[in-house]
C-alpha cells in the first residue's frame, strides 16, 4: 500500500506556510511506514547515545588521561543540553517547520559525533558531547510532530506504538551496542557509527517527508531558554565540582547562588512572556507537577546509577565492554517486554497507580542492587535489575500519557516537551549527584581495599537512588489524580 505524505493545515497556522522552498517538487509517492522508519532512524540515534557511553568511560579515561570528574561531564554534557534546548526547539520548529529541524539536528548531530570521535582531549570530547545535545535536541522535538503531521486514525496510533518501542530498543540497546564496538574496534567508534546512520536518515528525510505546516509569527522565548540553561547548568556543574573542591568553596557556593538567580529570572521571564517554552500556570495543576516530579526522579533513579555500575563491572571485577553492557541489559530489557505486553491493560487503570506502583519498584529493586559487596560479581545485580526494569516498563508509558492529558488540549504538546525536559534535567543531575556520593564514599573507604571501596559506594549510590524513586511514588500517588485528566 502506498500514500502521498500530504502538508498539513491544523487550526491556527497560516494556510500555504510550510517549510518547503519555492518551487520545489513534492516528495514522491512512498511506502506510508517509509516515512516512520526514517523518524525512528534519528530517534534512535539519539536516545541510543544516552546510554551508548557508560560502558565505553573507563576506555575513554585509560586513553584520554582524564580524570572522575571529566568522566561525569562526558555523560552529563549530553544530557543537560538535551534537557536545557528540548522546550525551545518546539518553539524553533513552530516557527520554521519540523522537517527542517530534523534535518538541520540531525546534521548538527552527525558534525558533532565526528569531532566526539576524533576528539584529541577530554576538553574536546565534552565540548562535543554539548554540540551533539543541540542537534539531539532539535531532533527528538521534531520527531512527535512529525509523526502527527504524517499519520492520522487507526495509523497513527500504530506509529507512536512503535517510535515508543524504538525509545525502548535503544535504551536496552546501548549498553550492549556500546560494548561491542569499544571491544571491536575503541571507543571512538561509537560516535563514528552514528555518521552513515545520520547521512541515510538526511537522505530519506528529503525524500520521503512531507514540508509540515508552521507558525511563521510564532515568537521564540530566547530569554527563557538562556536564564533554564544557566541555571541548570549552574547546578550541575556545582554538583560535579564539588568533588574536587569540596561544598564549602567559594566556586562550589557561587555556583549554587547563581542557579538560584537563573532560576529566578527564568520564573519571572515566563510570567511575562506572551508565547513562553513552559506555562508555568501548569504547575499549579497538582497532577501535571506530580508528573514532572516524576519524570524527573524516575530517570535519576533508574538510570544515573549505571554508569558507576559500569565503572565497577570493568574496573573493579575486569569485565570487558560488551560483558558490562550485557551485565545491565536486564533493566532495559525486562522494561520493553512489561511496556510492549502491559501497556493495553495499564492504561484503563487511573495513571496514579501504574506511575506509583512503577516507580515502587524501581526503588525496591534498585534497593536490592545493595546486596552488591566487596566480593560479588555481576550475578548480584540481576534480581534488581529485574524487578526495577519491571517498574520503568510499568510507568514510563502511562507517564507520558497522563502528562499530556494532564492539561488543556492546546497545552498537549508544551506538557510533552516539558516531560521530555524534566526527564533528561532528571537523568543530568542524578549523574552528577550520585557521582558525588560515589566519589566521596570510595575516597572515604579506600583504606579497605578498592574492591571494598568501590563495593561500598555502589552501595550508598543504590540507596539514595532508590530512596529518590520511593519518593516520587508517594508524590505521585498523592498528586496525581484521573479527575484531573483532560480525555485520559
Amino acid at each position: 500500500m502506498t500514500s502521498r505524505i500530504a502538508d498539513e493545515q491544523p487550526p491556527g497556522t497560516q494556510p500555504g506556510v510550510s517549510d518547503r522552498t519555492p518551487g520545489q517538487a513534492a516528495p514522491p509517492t512512498v511506502h506510508k511506514w517509509t516515512p516512520l522508519v526514517t523518524i525512528c532512524l534519528g530517534a534512535f540515534m539519539l536516545l541510543i547515545d544516552v546510554s551508548i557511553v557508560n560502558v565505553a568511560l573507563p576506555k575513554m579515561t585509560e586513553e584520554l588521561h582524564s580524570s572522575f570528574t571529566s568522566l561525569q561531564w562526558v555523560v552529563d554534557m549530553y544530557a543537560l543540553v538535551l534537557a536545557s534546548l528540548l522546550m525551545v526547539a518546539g518553539s524553533l520548529g513552530d516557527r520554521f517547520g519540523h522537517r527542517r529541524l530534523y534535518i538541520g539536528g540531525l546534521t548538527v548531530f552527525a558534525l558533532a559525533s565526528l569531532a566526539c570521535g576524533l576528539a584529541p582531549n577530554v576538553t574536546v570530547l565534552i565540548a562535543s558531547r554539548g554540540v551533539q545535545g543541540v542537534g539531539a535536541a532539535g531532533m527528538f522535538t521534531a520527531t512527535t510532530a512529525l509523526l502527527s503531521a504524517t499519520y492520522q486514525g487507526r495509523d497513527r496510533g500504530t506509529a507512536f506504538g512503535v517510535w515508543g518501542a524504538v525509545n525502548g530498543g535503544a535504551a536496552a540497546l546501548g549498553p550492549i551496542l556500546g560494548g561491542l564496538l569499544t571491544d571491536q574496534f575503541g571507543w571512538r567508534s561509537i560516535f563514528l557509527v552514528n555518521l552513515p546512520v545520520a547521512a541515510v536518515a538526511v537522505f530519506m528525510s528529503f525524500r520521503v517527508l512531507g514540508a509540515s505546516p508552521h507558525r511563521g509569527q510564532r515568537r521564540i522565548d530566547i530569554p527563557g531558554a538562556v536564564t533554564f540553561t544557566a541555571s541548570a547548568a549552574a547546578v550541575t556543574y556545582a554538583l560535579i565540582q564539588s568533588n574536587t573542591d569540596g561544598w564549602n568553596s567559594a566556586t562550589v557556593l557561587g555556583l549554587f547562588a547563581g542557579s538560584a538567580v537563573a532560576l529566578v529570572a527564568f520564573i519571572v521571564v515566563e510570567l511575562r512572556s506572551e508565547d513562553p517554552v513552559l506555562d508555568l500556570s501548569l504547575l499549579r495543576n497538582r497532577s501535571f507537577a506530580g508528573l514532572m516530579i516524576a519524570g524527573a526522579l524516575l530517570s535519576a533513579g533508574a538510570f544515573a546509577h549505571l554508569t558507576y555500575t559500569s565503572i565497577w563491572l570493568q574496573s573493579i571485577l575486569g569485565m570487558s565492554p560488551i560483558k558490562a553492557g550485557l551485565a545491565v541489559s536486564p533493566l532495559a530489557l525486562t522494561a520493553f517486554v512489561v511496556a510492549g505486553f502491559g501497556g493495553r491493560h495499564l492504561s484503563k487503570l487511573a495513571p496514579q497507580w501504574p506511575i506509583g506502583l512503577g516507580l515502587a519498584l524501581i526503588g525496591g529493586g534498585t534497593l536490592l542492587l545493595m546486596i552488591v559487596h566487596g566480593n560479588s560479581s555481576w550475578p548480584a545485580l540481576v534480581p534488581g535489575l529485574l524487578i526495577a526494569g519491571a517498574g520503568v516498563g510499568m510507568s514510563t508509558p502511562v507517564l507520558a500519557s497522563a502528562a499530556m492529558s494532564a492539561v488543556p488540549h492546546q497545552r498537549a504538546g508544551m506538557a510533552g516537551g516539558a516531560l521530555n525536559t524534566f526527564r533528561q534535567l532528571g537523568y543530568a543531575l542524578g549523574i552528577a549527584v550520585l557521582g558525588t556520593v560515589f566519589a566521596h564514599q570510595a575516597s572515604s573507604t579506600s583504606a579497605e581495599g578498592a574492591r571494598h571501596a568501590v563495593a561500598t559506594s555502589l552501595d550508598h549510590v543504590f540507596a539514595l537512588a532508590g530512596g529518590m524513586t520511593l519518593a516520587a511514588a508517594i508524590a505521585v500517588l498523592l498528586l496525581v489524580r484521573r479527575s484531573e485528566a483532560k480525555s485520559w
